[in-house]
């Protein structure tokens, strides 16, 4: 029987595959495997468009199995396929499509957020015209912005509120002090509780989860602590400087609570790996499942 709510979801694959992992798919052309650049090099495109997309479909097909394994979700950031106009929008959709009948869910990194009737439209792209599990929502247009996506958690769907972001000069405006010296992503943090308390599963945690940068590990604690039915996407994992030991405090006292992504750690591996680039993203993928699961008091 398959279970509806997003979170139970989510800590189901958690659970049945023994991984924290979501590997974000962040398609850059220069990065790819020298191989796959050659053969699309040779190939007859109408542009230079074409041709990173025929070449990041390539490398995103044939990486997608290899991963479904060893991550329970994916998350496209939209911004590598909108660059690529019309045919990268279409490619954003069939990997949305591989990635679910891989049994990945798919998180959709598109930090959208607007009024209310904004909001709705880019509700219907993401969850049913594009079918994503889950969204990125950016909270700066209060609940307004938000309800579209709300409703959608009670249908199944989950969204990732922006709350304390990985990138260094976050603090310029996520730290700042408001009412009696709370830092705002802790105020936040606590509007995203509220906003989740609709759609609790049965494991008790929401559907609506937070943005919680592993870069920022004592924050990263402090937000575990204050919201103990909140799931926790975690960025920062490998490239940007986070490790088992940074991103421990995400997790509760059952190992559950978070997943955590990384991107160029693994779709790059074969960079720093000598060795066949698939067999360099798997090996990464199954390095980093094993030491989250031990990071987090399950292994």
């Amino acid at each position: 029987m398959q279970v509806d709510n997003f979170s139970d979801r989510l800590f189901e694959a958690v659970e049945a595959k023994r991984s924290q992992v979501v590997v974000g798919l962040d398609p850059v052309y220069d990065l790819l495997p020298p191989v796959l650049r050659e053969k699309h090099e040779a190939l007859d495109y109408r542009n230079e468009l074409d041709r990173a997309s025929g070449a990041y479909r390539d490398f995103l097909f044939n990486l997608l199995p290899r991963v479904a394994e060893h991550a329970v979700a994916v998350k496209p950031q939209l911004a590598y396929f909108e660059a690529l106009g019309a045919a990268g929008y279409e490619l954003y959709v069939q990997v949305v499509d591989a990635a679910l009948q891989l049994g990945l869910l798919v998180i959709a990194d598109a930090k959208r957020g607007d009024i209310g009737s904004t909001a709705e439209a880019y509700a219907q792209a993401h969850f049913e015209v594009a079918g994503a599990d889950a969204l990125t929502v950016n909270p700066w247009f209060g609940t307004d912005g938000l309800v579209p996506f709300l409703e959608r958690t009670r249908e199944g769907k989950g969204i990732f509120v922006l709350v304390k972001t990985s990138n260094p000069s976050s603090k310029e405006i996520q730290d700042l002090q408001v009412a009696r010296g709370t830092p705002l992503y802790m105020k936040v943090a606590e509007l995203t509780a509220e906003w989740g308390e609709r759609s609790r599963g049965e494991r008790g945690y929401s559907a609506v989860g937070a943005v919680a940068g592993g870069t920022h590990s004592e924050q990263l604690a402090r937000m575990r602590q204050a919201l103990p039915h909140t799931p926790l996407l975690v960025p920062g994992y490998g490239a940007q400087g986070a490790g088992p030991e940074e991103v421990a405090g995400a997790f509760d006292a059952e190992g559950l609570g978070a997943v955590v992504n990384s991107s160029r750690g693994i779709l790059y591996a074969h960079r720093k790996h000598d060795t066949d680039w698939l067999d360099a993203a798997t090996e990464e993928a199954i390095a980093m499942k094993r030491a989250l699961w031990s990071a987090s008091g399950r292994g």
